[in-house]
């Protein structure tokens, strides 16, 4: 006779699965009072239910072949409750092991496994039908598979992430989504699955389409709006931001929002960011940099020519502007960037949610004649908490939403639905798509993105918190206003800290150089790829003290840094630089205008490219030196922008 089947469901529940189908203090609170032996008496029944019966008179089920959400409980709490968790973890401890019971492997199944009928059965006809509207429509998906150490498999959507937590279980789904539209964004991140394994996209993390109006090609030329786009920075390239006059800025505004009307939010934001670099070289504005003004130019005609290939949505943006309202959410702060002009002040505090970054955005106006920095605006009140507490903090809300960029917005009037606690170690607990312990897995998970021109212009992209094993080196660079460090992670793998002085900011340096002193455990800030090292911009240092937000400390600045280690020359890194410099002079000048000297640097760069093996990116700024010297304008600008989306690509990648 054989025993009650084993609930393997049970089984694969992880201490992070069970906190974010419950919450952490549950789960702590469960294994507290099991550890205590205030656990339940176990039961099992013939068809894998399971019955608990604790000393405090509470009694719990546990439904065969359904989640957590179908567990009754006779105590008095609503919802999931810490005898559901408790009885959970009791039948871990003690449910049959070994080869009767085998556990399931994670990393060789796939949600798209599920059928329709499966769908159907657990989330319901209405789910299906919610969902094949957004199918026709298309909608785009970032996946993450299961692997052995983290058996979550994740879709982020453009408004919510859903998280598969037990394999072949749809009972065990986890979204941030409100309860409204939780079974259709499951059935949206199961196609998703489905759609990547039927064209066989088997990698880690994939980013595809899905769906699509039956005959509408995605591979389909760009509409006249966005050839538009790539005329008008084509125009902007001949004449330069020296000669470029308020009726090319005032085209440049309006075919921006008829991008922006027509779905394209990302060249439509690239367009309305060379508008305004443009305003800030006419006004004398400290915001204006040449260097800024060719990117976003390459940027545009990068997206032009991507929008023809079979990911259209993701080069162009989502086809809808969607604010997705989410369930009680649990969001962990990752410190805060303080910006702004001489007009206003922002301050974007980074927050930790299912695995990504999201972006919590506040402004100020800044009176004449008033001098507002981050120290001042320290003790303003976000969220009904002082924006220094905010900024390290955890936060539960049940009035948050998310738009497709990833910027969380809470409803008015609703804070006291929202609270915010202190951040204890929560940074060290983080899932790993934020907490890099490895910064050579880091760097090839950078690698394996789409180039940084064509990706989606999400807020927060890649923010992460780093684990430091030892700070090398910190020095200060007067004459660019940068504090420079090395940090290491456990494996000896090194990343340079980069930050920038600001007006706004002007203590944040000193603040900066005195924590990553100060032996700090983990780093928090926006990584990239740069002349073949990994670049982290600093939002937060971890120390033995606690959290330090450089951004928002007091002071003007004026401790005394030192200078930083002689840099050991990069050949690759030089000739790259000087190529860049070279096309966006020429840019910022105009095509138009450019004079000898500058053709000429431009051919010598070319040269220098050549003789340091980078043949591909040599040929194109010759090119370019060739069509400068042919002097026919339309040629220009199309070797302009191979040439310069070459260089930046090679930058970022090699």
């Amino acid at each position: 006779m054989t025993g009650p089947p084993v609930r393997a469901d049970l089984l694969s529940l992880t201490p992070d699965a069970l906190a974010a189908l419950a919450n952490r203090g549950l789960v702590k609170r469960a294994a507290k009072d099991l550890d205590a032996g205030r656990g339940p008496e176990i039961t099992v029944a013939a068809d894998g239910g399971i019955g608990g019966a604790f000393p405090d008179g509470a009694e719990t089920s546990l439904p065969a072949g359904a989640g957590l959400e179908a567990a009754a409980c006779s105590c008095a709490a609503t919802g999931t409750c810490r005898h559901r968790v408790c009885l959970v973890l009791a039948y871990q401890r003690t449910a049959p092991t070994g080869p009767e019971a085998p556990a399931p492997d994670a990393a060789a199944w796939s949600p798209g496994a599920f059928d329709d009928d499966a769908l159907a059965r657990v989330l319901g006809q209405r789910a299906l039908t919610a969902a094949r509207r957004t199918l026709r429509a298309g909608y785009s998906a970032a996946l993450r598979r299961p692997t052995a150490d983290d058996p979550v498999a994740h879709a982020e959507l453009a408004t919510c992430t859903v998280r598969f937590l037990v394999p072949d279980e749809l009972g065990y789904v986890h979204t941030d989504a409100v309860a409204a539209v939780r079974g259709e964004v499951t059935v949206l991140a199961v196609w998703a699955f489905r759609a990547a394994d039927e064209r066989g996209l088997t990698g880690g993390e994939v980013r595809l389409d899905v769906g699509g109006a039956p005959g509408e090609s995605r591979a389909a030329a760009p509409d006249a709006a966005l050839d538009a786009a790539a005329d008008l920075a084509g125009q902007v390239l001949l004449e330069g931001a020296v000669h470029a006059g308020p009726v090319l800025a005032t085209a440049l505004g309006r075919t921006a929002a008829d991008l922006a009307g027509r779905g394209m939010h990302w060249p439509a934001a690239a367009l309305g960011d060379l508008a305004a670099q443009l305003a800030a070289y006419h006004e004398r504005g400290a915001g204006h940099d040449p260097a800024r003004v060719a990117e976003l130019l390459a940027e545009v005609h990068a997206r032009h020519r991507a929008a023809r290939g079979p990911d259209r949505s993701q080069v162009l943006g989502t086809d809808e502007r969607a604010e997705t309202p989410l369930a009680r959410v649990r969001l962990t702060a990752l410190g805060c960037r303080v910006a702004g002009t001489a007009e206003h002040r922002t301050a974007d505090v980074f927050l930790a949610h299912a695995g990504i970054a999201l972006v919590l955005r506040r402004r100020w106006d800044v009176p004449d004649g008033t001098r507002l920095t981050g120290a001042d605006l320290a003790g303003r009140r976000v969220l009904g908490a002082p924006l220094r507490s905010l900024a390290a903090a955890n936060i539960v809300s049940e009035s948050a939403a998310r738009s497709a960029g990833r910027v969380v917005r809470v409803a008015a009037g609703r804070v006291a639905k929202t609270t915010v606690t202190p951040l204890g170690n929560a940074w060290e607990t983080l899932p790993g798509g934020l907490l890099v312990r490895d910064l050579a897995a880091e760097a090839r998970a950078l690698d394996a993105l789409p180039p940084r021109l064509v990706r989606p212009r999400v807020e927060a992209e890649l923010v992460r918190a780093v684990e430091i094993a030892e700070v090398r080196d910190i020095g200060y660079h007067p004459g660019s206003q940068r504090l420079e460090a090395v940090v290491a992670d456990a494996a000896g793998t090194t990343a340079a800290v980069s930050a920038d002085y600001s007006p706004h900011r002007p203590a944040a340096l000193d603040a900066l150089a005195e924590a990553l002193a100060a032996a700090p455990r983990v780093l928090t800030g926006g990584v990239r790829k740069d002349r073949g090292g990994l670049v982290i911009d600093p939002f937060a240092v971890l120390t033995g003290d606690g959290v330090v937000v450089p951004d928002l400390a007091p002071g003007e600045g004026t401790a005394a840094l030192d200078a930083p280690a002689p840099a050991v020359g990069d050949p690759l890194a030089h000739v790259l630089t000087e190529a860049l410099a070279g096309c966006a002079e020429a840019a910022h000048r105009g095509l138009l205008h450019t004079p000898p000297g500058l053709r000429e640097r431009i051919a010598r760069a070319g040269a220098d490219l050549d003789r340091a093996g980078l043949r591909t990116a040599a040929g194109a700024v010759a090119a370019l030196a060739a069509a400068l010297a042919a002097d026919d304008p339309h040629r220009t600008a199309r070797a302009w922008a191979a040439a310069h989306i070459r260089l930046l690509t090679t930058a970022e990648l090699r």
